[in-house]
């Protein structure tokens, strides 16, 4: 058999269709059919000659994969279009031929780094609960914290839907009479988590920016701006997730005054 061929599920993942969970599920569905027929479980498809069709839908290979990092600036949504004609992040990515689709969210009062791919397995990674990779914000709340809510962010705080988050890192930056800059790392990805997080404290969040996932910086990439993330840069992301494959005890939050930690990261 020609070592190109793959499972069809495997190659949905690839062309950034669905998960492999997911492409089991469509494939038990009678959703998909290779060569006009239906596919089954285990099935294996050479990807460039024989024809898959989804939902009714052609699929086809990406020839070339892409890894991107946008610097997304407050007031775009993490969307590819949007029916009320409200700005979007494809107006920040113009030039790139590939189809790429955002991994995770930043809603659109938040800025910062925000990766976007066409590899579907990838994304499925960087975003599946278990894989639990960090992500790090700067953020400016006010009022200033009370050594409560500062324990609170650090060690778990009760969202409107009951949920307890996990434990966060935290670390003061800045603090003035009427507000305060933190650091904050969480390894989890709850929607909207942050926002929520200071809501329940009855803190106001002036600013949000996410700095870091994994180990990839934003740094001193503009706002609008995008590149390509380096080889080494996605190896950090696949040998970070292969790290958490087995469950491990969550990190205890801790707070630090080291003002220098946004550059260590």
């Amino acid at each position: 058999m020609n070592q190109e061929n793959l499972r069809i599920q495997k190659f949905m993942s690839e062309c950034g269709v669905c998960s492999r969970r997911k492409a089991e599920e469509l494939v038990l569905q009678g959703k998909v059919k290779i060569n006009g027929k239906l596919a089954d479980i285990g099935d294996k498809i050479d990807p460039y000659s024989d024809k898959i069709i989804v939902n009714g839908k052609p699929i086809k290979r990406q020839e070339e994969k892409r890894y991107i990092m946008l610097h997304k600036p407050r007031g775009f949504l993490t969307s590819l279009s949007d029916n009320f004609d409200r700005k979007c992040i494809t107006m920040l990515t113009k030039g790139i031929e590939e189809r790429i689709y955002p991994v995770g969210r930043l809603d659109k009062n938040s800025e910062g780094l925000l990766l976007l791919t066409n590899d579907g397995e990838f994304a499925n990674m960087i975003t599946h609960p278990k894989t639990h990779i960090p992500k790090t914000y700067r953020i400016t709340v006010r009022p200033p914290l009370d050594d409560e809510s500062l324990n609170s962010l650090m060690n778990g705080v009760k969202l409107d839907d009951g949920y307890i988050t996990k434990p966060a890192d935290v670390s003061v930056l800045t603090q003035e009479e009427n507000r305060i800059v933190l650091l904050i790392t969480i390894y989890e990805g709850k929607n909207r988590q942050i926002r929520r997080m200071c809501e329940s404290l009855s803190l106001e969040l002036i600013r949000l920016k996410r700095i870091a996932i994994g180990e990839i910086r934003l740094g001193m990439l503009q706002q609008g701006k995008w590149r390509d993330l380096t080889e080494q840069e996605i190896r950090s992301l696949y040998s970070y997730a292969k790290r958490q494959s087995a469950d491990k005890p969550q990190k205890k939050g801790r707070k630090t005054n080291d003002t220098n930690k946004e550059s260590r990261r």
